[in-house]
C-alpha cells in the first residue's frame, strides 16, 4: 500500500508522523510533495519519507492520496493531477467547504473520495476527525482509511451536511481552547504564579477535564455540578462566567465558524 500527501505542512506532517509511528505504513511507502523544498527536506529528515516537488508524481505513486493543502489551492492542484488518478485510488480531502459534489465536478470523473476534517491535536496523537465518503467508496475502503488515521486521531463517520459543524466543534476549536488556557494562565500570573507553572496548571486542568467527559460518559453539566460546592469558590467563578456571557460567546463563535466554512 502506497500513501501520498500533496502538501506537507503542519497537518500533513502530523498525519504522516502518526501513520508511521503507529506502524500503519512504512516511511518508504509514503511520498509527499510541496512547493517548499525546505519543508520537504524537513519531512525527509524527520520522517524518512520520499519527497518531490511534482504533485503528479505523488498522485501516480499513491494508492491512497491525501490532499493536505489549503482550500484555496484545491482547484489548481486538482487541475494538475486529475489525469493521474483513477477509480482504484482513494482520495482523502481535508478542506472545509469543498463538497463531494464539487470535488467530483473538479475531477470530472467518478472517483472514490472521502471528505475529512482533522484537527491539530493530531500532532500529538490526540486528533478528532470527521469523515464522509461518497457513493463510490466501499465499506472496506472506509475501514482502511479509518484504520490508517487511527494512528493520529479518533474518527467518526458523519453525514456530509454536518461537515461544517465538525469544522466548528473540532477542526477550529483547538484555537478556542488555547485561548481559554492562555486566559487562565494570564489570570494566575496576575495573582503571582510563575508563567511556566501557570500554563502547566491550566493545560493539565483542561486535559484532565476532557478525559473525565470521555471516560465517565457523564454529562458535562453533571461534572460541573460535582465541582461546585454550595457557597464555594467554584460556583462564584461560574456565576461570573455566566454573567460575562461565556456560553453565548462560544455559541456565537461556533455559528460564525460554520457560516464561514459553508461559504468557502
Amino acid at each position: 500500500m502506497k500513501i501520498g500527501f500533496i502538501g506537507c505542512g503542519n497537518m500533513g506532517g502530523a498525519m504522516m508522523h502518526g501513520i508511521i509511528s503507529s506502524g500503519k505504513c512504512q516511511a518508504c511507502d509514503i511520498m509527499t510533495s510541496d512547493k517548499s523544498k525546505e519543508a520537504l527536506e524537513v519531512r525527509k529528515s524527520e520522517l524518512g519519507v520520499n519527497i518531490t516537488t511534482d504533485n503528479k508524481a505523488v498522485a501516480e505513486f499513491a494508492d491512497i492520496l491525501f490532499l493536505s493543502v489549503k482550500p484555496q489551492f484545491y482547484h489548481s492542484v486538482i487541475e494538475e493531477i486529475k489525469d493521474c488518478v483513477n477509480k482504484d485510488k482513494i482520495i482523502v480531502t481535508i478542506a472545509p467547504g469543498k463538497t463531494l459534489e464539487w470535488l467530483l465536478s473538479e475531477f470530472g470523473k467518478e472517483l472514490k473520495i472521502i471528505r475529512t476534517m482533522p484537527n491539530t491535536p493530531a500532532m500529538v496523537g490526540e486528533g478528532m476527525m470527521g469523515m464522509c465518503p461518497n457513493k463510490n467508496v466501499l465499506d472496506e475502503d472506509m475501514a482502511l482509511i479509518r484504520d490508517i488515521c487511527s494512528g493520529f486521531s479518533s474518527t467518526e463517520v458523519i453525514s456530509e451536511n454536518l461537515m461544517d459543524v465538525v469544522t466548528a466543534v473540532s477542526g477550529s476549536s483547538p484555537a478556542y481552547v488555547f485561548m481559554f488556557i492562555e486566559a487562565m494562565a494570564d489570570a494566575a500570573v496576575a495573582d503571582g504564579m510563575p508563567r511556566a507553572q501557570a500554563y502547566k496548571f491550566a493545560a493539565q486542568a483542561v486535559l484532565g477535564s476532557a478525559k473525565m467527559v470521555l471516560d465517565t460518559g457523564k454529562h458535562p453539566g453533571e461534572l460541573k455540578d460535582m465541582v461546585c460546592s454550595p457557597g464555594g469558590t467554584t460556583i462564584e467563578a461560574v456565576r461570573v462566567l455566566e454573567e460575562k456571557g461565556m456560553r453565548s460567546a462560544v455559541f456565537e463563535a461556533m455559528k460564525a465558524c460554520v457560516r464561514k466554512s459553508r461559504g468557502m
